[in-house]
């Protein structure tokens, strides 16, 4: 197999490297930024589950843990009295990430500041704007169909209320976005390393061929007792067992570094970064550990793909010799160490919820540092909370229905009467709901159903790429459907569906053939329907932008956006 063969079979195609493949997702995330942030402030109290999220982000920020308010707290928060902070400290049950991100614009901007409480979502949700028209561009090697993924993602009605709200699931969403990003990254990177080793070591290629023709004999040689008396000369000098022994070992190390597995390919970056990015995940909410675990098999299945596509006889060995511990090692130690550092403000101040337990409480724990054994005891009963949260509530929902925003939740409403704030007719409504945009979610299913066949039928790693990042975000939510959960949780899926579409809209999109110079009807006739879709997933975020910011409406007007009985 010559080199420019073996590359061919590893490579991708060449990704857009001119300044639009920069220029357009660094536009669409300032255009994105700049719709985020006006009227940012409003409305100016606390909304939703803000209540305990922008406070625990100041207490944060101010003593390195979260502390107990008392009772009715935040119309004296709001209006910036923080002294009523009291000194006992609070029980909650996600980590600290995400509220250190919302306590930093607290600092900045001051605690009776809204614009502050959610500056940090706001900054985050522009960012996520262009790393997904960064991604759509890698996995596409088109900077329309990217840029396309871009513009759907900053019109996505989920996406734009949560960049908006100072909750956490924005930058759970973020980070594993950013995981996943590098993990296509890594990758391009680690093929094109493995190309260049196996150009770079011909011998790795002549081996290969040698040992197809000579394992037969190796084999034989190590059921009787190893390798040849005259190059062993334990056969001469060691009982039958030992010269058994050691033609054991000697076949575990020709297995282990056979030529046959190819070529290692060393430190992996990108798959180091990933590693990072998914332990940030997890220091929001517990829910990354999902998209680490996914993604982690995700990257061996491509390092399989790889070696297969090499010429590799045995991929899944070779995987497991040259590529699954480093796998392992770049993911989750690097994990759990960058979760664990989340919690540094927790662990150097001894005030914080369960600080103290191991002190008072001796057991087999007590070998382990205080705050080590103190954090997992913590985090026991967090994960009793969690699996045994069943109060109702009227916005729980479903997640069966979560993939076309069958129930989706108000985070504000308002009633307004005729002569008040600025109402002038019967009844007026100021509303925030957190909706997908219907065109985006509405194509949602009937996308996923293409990326399954694409993947079944074709292989295409792209489709399986984005189903993964799907099963991370939405499937393990499937098992705990008797619990309080809610649908605005797929902001953390919304950059995947975005991706769904955006493959579709690329099959549609075609491409151009090698004679420019007559116009192709078909082709132009598709690319204008990909356009259609487009400009009605704007059109749809212009309609709905009221209910996104809540804007005051009459109140005919909201019930007219209300297109589905459970959406109310």
């Amino acid at each position: 197999m010559s080199f420019s063969t073996l590359e061919s079979r590893l490579l991708p195609l060449r990704s857009p490297r001119g300044p639009l493949a920069w220029l357009i997702p660094a536009l669409l995330a300032v255009l994105g930024g700049v719709m985020r942030f006006i009227r940012l402030d409003f409305p100016n109290r606390l909304v939703f589950d803000e209540t305990y999220y922008v406070k625990d982000a100041y207490s944060l920020t101010r003593f390195g843990y979260e502390k107990d308010w008392p009772d009715e707290p935040n119309p004296a928060f709001e209006s910036g009295d923080t002294s009523i902070i009291l000194d006992s400290p609070s029980y909650v049950v996600h980590p600290p990430l995400g509220k250190w991100i919302l306590g930093a614009g607290i600092e900045l901007f001051g605690a009776d500041s809204s614009f502050g409480w959610r500056f940090g979502a706001a900054l985050v949700g522009a960012l996520s704007i262009f790393l997904l028209a960064r991604i759509a561009i890698l996995l596409f090697s088109s900077v329309w169909i990217g840029s396309i993924a871009g513009l759907l993602l900053a019109v996505d009605g989920e996406h734009f209320v949560h960049s908006r709200t100072g909750l956490l699931d924005i930058f759970l969403m973020f980070f594993i976005l950013l995981g996943f990003g590098c993990l296509v990254r890594d990758r391009a990177w680690a093929r094109r390393r493995l190309a260049e080793r196996m150009k770079d070591h011909p011998a790795v290629l002549a081996a290969h061929r040698r040992q197809s023709s000579t394992g037969s004999a190796d084999r034989a040689d190590a059921r009787h007792g190893g390798t040849p008396a005259a190059t062993d000369p334990l056969h001469l000098l060691s009982p039958r067992k030992l010269r058994g022994l050691a033609g054991q070992l000697a076949a575990a190390r020709r297995w282990l570094v056979s030529a046959q597995h190819g070529p290692g390919l060393g430190w992996r970056p990108w798959r180091l970064a990933a590693g990072v990015s998914l332990g940030l995940a997890m220091g929001v909410k517990w829910s990354g550990l999902y998209a680490l675990a996914v993604f982690g098999i995700l990257t061996v299945l491509w390092d399989v793909a790889a070696r297969r596509q090499a010429g590799i006889a045995r991929p899944w060995r070779a995987v497991l010799v040259k590529d699954a511990v480093p796998a392992f090692l770049s993911l989750v130690p690097v994990a759990f160490v960058v979760y664990v550092l989340c919690w540094l403000g927790w662990i150097l101040n001894p005030g914080g919820w369960d600080r103290e337990w191991a002190a008072d409480n001796e057991g087999w724990w007590s070998f382990l540092p205080d705050w080590l054994a103190g954090l997992g005891h913590y985090h026991y009963t967090a994960y009793t909370f969690h699996v045994g949260l069943d109060s109702e509530h009227p916005y729980m929902s479903n997640p069966w229905g979560w993939i076309v925003q069958w129930r989706p939740t108000s985070f504000f409403y308002e009633s307004v009467e005729n002569g008040q704030a600025g109402c002038t007719v019967e009844k007026c409504s100021q509303a925030i709901t957190s909706l997908g945009n219907p065109v985006i979610w509405g194509l949602a299913p009937v996308a996923i159903i293409i990326l399954l066949g694409a993947w079944l039928l074709r292989r295409d790693w792209r489709a399986g790429g984005i189903l993964a990042g799907l099963a991370a975000t939405w499937g393990p939510w499937f098992f705990y459907q008797d619990r309080t959960i809610f649908t605005f949780y797929t902001i953390v899926m919304a950059p995947f569906v975005v991706l769904a579409v955006a493959y579709c809209l690329g099959l549609l999109w075609g491409e151009t053939s090698g004679d420019r110079s007559r116009p192709d009807g078909r082709l132009l006739g598709r690319r204008l329907a990909v356009a259609g879709i487009v400009a009605a997933a704007i059109l749809a975020f212009a309609w709905f932008y009221p209910i996104y910011t809540g804007q005051l409406i009459p109140h005919d007007a909201w019930r007219a956006r209300m297109w589905n009985p459970t959406w109310v």
